[in-house]
């Protein structure tokens, strides 16, 4: 009989220990530790170096374009590095009913169609569930496979005889190994299958792509290793409720992370948002205090996003604050800043600040408008609807400049805005590169007084 071995994981980060810890050395989570079996010859590692495995100097590696192959969709390829690196490895997650399983499915339809050969494992649906699925976002051509089971010794041998260039496994927590004692889903489990899967992806060159489900912090469950394995990791962001999908980049060997996709959500599947910035505008109310256009830049791509402010008096010993798609604790420091080097008496207002569209914005480049949003509801007087607003705010109240200032301005003036309030650094770099930016009007600020004196 195979001799058999008790390990305890950690199952936020994977840290293997041989006893039961409360808290994980590795990353300092408490009460994370869970007992597994595991067979104690696969814990044997050979100290033997083969002939192919030996050292080579860098002078003797061949630098070798990877081959990438485009998906048809845009804001996907964007994300990705302009298209699939054949045989990489590529994590999906999100929330339940986002929209995962959808945007594989459009995939598989869009590569099939180019006559490439498809496997689409499911591990949580039936074969007529998924054909009912395919039936409305569309017509597959025969090099499309699909195949029901989670074991992944049969999705290996599958694999062997189909040879197909692209794999996708639904999900990957419903995975098992015969190798390995514990449930399926569990720590051991999703390392196991997942170490399996590279070996076949980088073997044979087939890109497969893993769907992970999330815990309710918004993280892909299971051993954080899982994410340091693959190749690429991309997020769905957005309620699932909500009419609008953000695709993010988290890890990409083969591209940049600062890229996002955008997505809207149809009864045929996703459709492609190609000018985010319009859309998410659309439906702006005219003359309200408390609405503030600002720019943030995701990557390469301006993109113009609605920050909406609302203080009042408060009713409570302790003011509230709230916000939604915004640094919570970057608010409260943009606020004590209104307090301390503006003057206003927020301490005892109720304050509740809001990205409109369902996005989530984290760029530095947005600390100006949320000050102006703030102050702007503050004093109940509105801005000029045609104004747009960028700049970093300190803490002692300057306004300090942001990259690429002036594709934020084309930008604004693409979509009709007559003013831009911008720091004053950037203004000066603007006037030095003597770059047409058509009739937008430039005013720039050095602090927090003067931006307040636009009111």
């Amino acid at each position: 009989m195979a001799k058999t071995k008790q390990i305890f994981f950690c199952q936020q980060c994977g840290y293997e220990s041989g006893k039961w810890l409360g808290q994980c050395p590795a990353c300092h989570e408490w009460n994370t530790f869970v007992e597994e079996v595991v067979d104690a010859r696969s814990l044997k590692k050979s100290g033997a170096v083969s002939q192919r495995n030996r050292p080579v100097r860098m002078d003797e590696v061949a630098a070798l374009e990877e081959k990438r192959i485009s998906t048809h969709i845009n804001e996907l390829d964007r994300v990705l590095g302009s298209g699939i690196v054949e045989g990489s490895l590529i994590l999906v997650g999100g929330d339940p009913g986002i929209g995962k399983s959808t945007l594989l499915l459009q995939i598989c339809r869009n590569l099939s169609n180019d006559n490439i050969k498809l496997l689409y494992v499911s591990g949580e649906e039936s074969l007529q569930q998924i054909k009912m699925r395919a039936d409305r976002i569309g017509t597959f051509s025969e090099t499309m496979s699909l195949l029901c089971d989670t074991s992944i010794d049969t999705i290996e041998a599958a694999i062997a005889e189909e040879m197909p260039r692209m794999v996708v496994i639904d999900s990957i927590q419903t995975m098992y190994s015969e190798t390995v004692s514990s449930a399926a889903g569990s720590v051991s489990q999703v390392r196991e299958v997942t170490a399996r899967l590279m070996k076949i992806a980088k073997q044979k060159g087939i890109t497969i792509w893993i769907v992970g489900h999330v815990t309710k912090e918004g993280v892909v469950a299971g051993p954080r290793t899982l994410e340091h394995m693959v190749d690429t990791v991309l997020y769905f962001e957005g309620d699932r409720h909500a009419v609008y999908r953000v695709l993010r980049g988290v890890k990409n060997r083969f591209g940049s992370t600062d890229e996002i996709g955008v997505f809207e959500m149809r009864p045929n599947g996703l459709r492609e948002v190609l000018n985010p910035s319009e859309v998410m505008l659309s439906g702006r109310p005219v003359d309200a205090s408390g609405s503030v256009v600002v720019c943030s830049l995701e990557g390469t791509r301006p993109i113009l996003i609605e920050i909406q402010a609302l203080v009042s008096q408060t009713s409570f010993n302790l003011p509230r604050r709230t916000t939604v798609g915004l640094d919570f604790n970057r608010v409260n420091l943009l606020m004590a800043v209104l307090e301390k080097r503006a003057g206003l008496s927020l301490g005892g207002c109720d304050a509740y600040v809001n990205v409109a569209g369902g996005m989530r914005m984290g760029e530095p480049a947005i600390d100006l408008g949320i000050v102006m949003a703030i102050a702007s509801s503050y004093k109940n007087r509105a801005l000029d609807e045609k104004t747009i607003i960028f700049g970093e705010v300190g803490l002692t109240g300057e306004v300090r400049g942001v990259s690429m200032p002036l594709q934020r301005v084309k930008e604004a003036e693409k979509l009709g805005f007559q003013t831009c309030v911008l720091p004053m650094g950037n203004l000066e770099q603007i006037q030095k590169m003597k770059n047409d930016i058509g009739d937008i009007r430039l005013i720039g600020v050095s602090n927090v007084s003067q931006a307040l004196d636009l009111i």
